[in-house]
C-alpha cells in the first residue's frame, strides 16, 4: 500500500511524529506535504485538500493521511472532490470503526486541537486500526451488507454530483490551483501516474504550464 502524508502549515511541526507513528509497518510512504510549520512555501488546507484528491484520483496512492489544526478544515476541503472518503480521526476507536464501516482511503486528524501528552502514542494505536486490514467488514456483523450498500449508494451519488477531475483542474482558481500543484515534488509524482491516470496527468501538466511564468529571454 502506497500512501501520502500531506501536512499544511498550522500543523506541520507534527509531521515528524505522523512519519514515526507510520514507521515499521511495511507500508510506502509519500511524504509530500509541508514538514516545517510557516516555512516557505506554504500549504494550507485548501492546498492540501486538492493535493490529497489528485493523488488518489490519479492513481498514484492508495490512501492519504491528513489534517490540520482541527481536522476540520481539512475534512472539508478534500471532501469537495469526487473519490474521497475521508474520515475525521481523533482516537483509536474512530480509526476502528471507519474501516470497518466506511473503509475509506483518506483520513483528516488533529494536530494541534486536544494534541498534548501522549499523542503520539495516540497516532500509532490511530494507525494500527487504519491498517489493520479489516475494510469494510461492517460493524455490528449483521450490518454489514447494509453498510456496503450505503457505500455503493455514496458513490453513485459523488459521480452524479461531480465534475470529471481533469475538468476540476482546468477551472480551479489560480490561488488554489497554483500552491499546489507548483510545491516541490508534486510534478515528479503525478507523472509517475499509471496509465488510468495519465488523462488527469495530463490536465495537471496543462495547469502548471499555464500557472508558470514564462522563462525570460534577456538577450
Amino acid at each position: 500500500m502506497r500512501i501520502a502524508v500531506i501536512n499544511e502549515t498550522s500543523a506541520a511541526d507534527r509531521n515528524s511524529d505522523i512519519m514515526a507513528a507510520l514507521a515499521d509497518r511495511g507500508l510506502n510512504i509519500v511524504n509530500c506535504g509541508m514538514t516545517k510549520s510557516g516555512a516557505p512555501p506554504e500549504l494550507t488546507y485548501v492546498h492540501t485538500g486538492l493535493l490529497s484528491a489528485l493523488l488518489l484520483n490519479a492513481g498514484v496512492v492508495d490512501f492519504v493521511v491528513g489534517g490540520c489544526g482541527t481536522g476540520q478544515g481539512f475534512l472539508n476541503s478534500v471532501a469537495q472532490y469526487p473519490n474521497v472518503v475521508c474520515g475525521h480521526i481523533v482516537s483509536p476507536l474512530d480509526a476502528w470503526l471507519f474501516q470497518r464501516i466506511n473503509a475509506g482511503n483518506c483520513v483528516s486528524l488533529a494536530l494541534n486541537q486536544g494534541y498534548g501528552w501522549g499523542s503520539d502514542v495516540n497516532l500509532r494505536l490511530v494507525f494500527d486500526e487504519l491498517f489493520s486490514g479489516h475494510d469494510g467488514e461492517g460493524f455490528p456483523a449483521h450490518r454489514k451488507e447494509s453498510q456496503r450498500h450505503s457505500m455503493g449508494l455514496l458513490s453513485s451519488v459523488s459521480h452524479a454530483t461531480h465534475r470529471s477531475f481533469p475538468d476540476i483542474v482546468g477551472k480551479l482558481p489560480d490561488e488554489v490551483a497554483g500552491p499546489a500543484l507548483l510545491y516541490p515534488g508534486i510534478k515528479a509524482l503525478i507523472d509517475s501516474a499509471p496509465r488510468e491516470g495519465r488523462e488527469l496527468a495530463d490536465a495537471v501538466a496543462a495547469r502548471v504550464a499555464a500557472i508558470s511564468p514564462a522563462p525570460r529571454n534577456d538577450r
